[in-house]
C-alpha cells in the first residue's frame, strides 16, 4: 500500500515587527504582510480575492514568528485547455492565530492577458496562540518525524514481510549489568531509540526498541515507536492482500505497547493517537473516535488526530445515510465540520461536505447545501461533483443563469453528463 506523504517542515522564524500606530495588548502583535495571486480560468473575482487575501495572512502569521506545520501547495494545473489554481494545506497553518485584519491596500493589473491581484494588509496576531504551537512541536517533533517516515518506508519494506515471518517478533530481551548506573542505561536507551528512528530494516527496528524498552522500562518512547512499526508491518501485510491471521500479531502488539505506554503516562498524545490507530485496525470506531477525541482534547492542534476523526466521522454518517437516518448523519457530521476551522482543512473534509449538501437537500435544505458545495469550490473549483450538485440545485431553484455557469464549467472540465444539460 502506497501512502500518499505530507511533509511536515517545522521551522521558527523570528522577525522584525511593524507595530500599530495605536498600542497592542502584550498577546498581541500587529504585522504588515503582502500577497500576490494569478487567476486560472475557472476563477471568480470573489475567489481569487479570498485567496490573495489568505496568503497575505498566511505570511503575516509567519512573520509573527510561526512554526509553520505544513507544506504550502501552491500550482496551477490546465485541464480541457482550462487552467485553474490549486492553493491548499497539505495538512495546516495557524492562521487561527489572526484575530484581525486591515486591507492597507489593493489592486489588480494583467499579465499575459491574465488578472494578477496584490494586496497588503495589517494583522493582528495572537502570540499567545503561537507559543502554543511552538511549545507542542518542542515535545513532539522526533515522532512527528518518525510517524512520517514510517509512511514512507512502506513501499519499499514489502519484501522483509516473508523474512519477519520466519522469525519471532515478540519483545526481545537484553541482559543488563545490574551494576550500570540509572543515567548510564537512559543514555544507552535514548541512543538506540536515536538509531531505530533512522532505521529503514523494521525488523532491526523492532529489535533496538526492543531493547530500549528494557534498559528504560519507565520509558514510553520505544513503546510507542515499536508500536508504531507493529503497525506499520501490518499495514504491509494488508497491502500484499496477505490473510487477516498473518498480521493481527502486528496490531495486538501495537495494541500492548500503547496500552502499557498510557500506563506510565495517561496523557500522552501519541500513545492515544496509537490506541486510536489500533481500534481502527479492529473494526472498533467508536473506541477509535474516543481516543482521537481525548487527544485532540488535549493538544487541539494535533492535526493527525483530526485527520483520523474527520474520517471515521464521515464514514459512519454515510453508513446512517444509507439506512435513511438524514438527522442522525448530520448530527455526526456537525463535528467532523466545527464552523472555526481553517478553510485550509476543505480538502480533507471535501466528502464530508459533499455528504452532508446531500442530507440538506434531503432535508429541503437548498440554501445550505449549496452553501457547502460553494466552500469545496472556492478551493478546488475543479471538483465536477460540486459543481454538478451545486447546478442541479441551482436548478431547482429557478437560478437558471448560476446553473448554466456551473455546468458549463463541468462539461469544460470533462464531465459528458454536464454537456447534455447545456441548450
Amino acid at each position: 500500500m502506497n501512502f500518499q506523504r505530507m511533509l511536515l517542515l517545522p521551522t521558527l522564524i523570528i522577525s522584525s515587527l511593524l507595530a500599530w500606530s495605536h498600542p497592542t495588548v502584550a498577546s498581541e502583535t500587529a504585522v504588515i504582510a503582502e500577497g500576490h495571486y494569478v487567476m486560472g480560468d475557472s476563477d471568480t473575482f470573489a475567489v481569487a480575492e479570498e485567496r490573495v487575501l489568505q496568503r497575505a495572512q498566511r505570511k503575516a502569521v509567519e512573520e509573527a514568528g510561526l512554526y509553520i506545520e505544513s507544506t504550502f501547495l501552491d500550482r496551477e494545473k490546465t485541464k480541457a485547455g482550462v487552467s485553474h489554481q490549486v492553493s491548499s494545506l497539505e495538512i495546516r497553518t495557524i492562521t487561527g492565530a489572526i484575530i484581525k485584519t486591515e486591507v492597507l491596500e489593493s489592486r489588480r493589473t494583467f499579465a499575459d492577458n491574465r488578472p494578477n491581484l496584490y494586496v497588503r494588509i495589517r494583522a493582528v496576531v495572537d502570540l499567545d496562540s503561537l507559543r502554543a504551537a511552538v511549545r507542542r512541536w518542542h515535545t513532539e517533533q522526533r515522532f512527528v518525524e518518525h510517524y512520517h517516515r514510517l509512511q514512507k518506508e512502506n513501499a519499499t519494506l514489502k519484501t522483509q514481510l516473508e523474512t519477519l515471518r520466519a522469525f519471532p517478533t515478540g519483545v526481545r530481551t537484553l541482559t543488563v549489568d545490574p551494576v550500570n548506573r540509572h543515567d548510564r542505561t537512559q543514555a544507552q536507551a535514548q541512543a538506540l531509540i536515536e538509531k531505530a528512528m533512522v532505521l529503514q530494516d523494521l525488523s532491526l527496528k523492532l529489535e533496538l526498541t526492543s531493547q530500549a524498552a528494557v534498559l528504560a522500562p519507565q520509558s514510553i518512547d520505544p513503546l510507542i515507536l515499536r508500536g508504531q512499526t507493529y503497525l506499520s508491518l501490518a499495514s504491509i501485510a494488508y497491502s500484499n492482500k496477505t490473510n487477516p491471521r498473518d498480521y493481527s500479531e502486528y496490531v495486538d502488539n501495537a495494541r500492548m505497547d500503547f496500552d502499557r505506554a498510557l500506563l506510565i503516562d495517561p496523557q500522552n498524545t501519541w500513545a492515544l493517537l496509537g490506541k486510536g490507530d489500533v481500534a481502527t485496525w479492529l473494526n472498533r470506531p467508536e473506541e477509535a473516535v474516543l481516543s482521537f477525541e481525548r487527544t485532540l482534547e488535549l493538544a487541539p492542534f494535533f492535526d493527525l488526530a483530526r485527520l483520523r476523526l474527520i474520517t471515521l466521522y464521515t464514514a459512519e454518517a454515510r453508513k446512517l445515510v444509507v439506512l435513511g437516518q438524514w438527522t442522525s448523519a448530520l448530527s455526526v457530521l456537525q463535528k467532523c465540520l466545527p464552523p472555526h476551522l481553517h478553510d485550509s482543512w476543505i480538502p480533507y473534509q471535501k466528502e464530508a461536505y459533499l455528504l452532508r449538501s446531500k442530507i440538506y437537500q434531503q432535508l429541503k435544505q437548498p440554501i445550505l447545501a449549496i452553501a457547502d458545495l460553494s466552500a469545496i469550490l472556492r478551493i478546488d473549483p475543479a471538483e465536477k461533483r460540486a459543481l454538478l450538485a451545486r447546478a442541479q440545485l441551482y436548478q431547482d431553484e429557478r437560478q437558471g443563469e448560476s446553473a448554466k455557469n456551473d455546468f458549463e464549467r463541468a462539461c469544460k472540465l470533462g464531465s459528458t453528463l454536464a454537456c447534455h444539460q447545456l441548450p
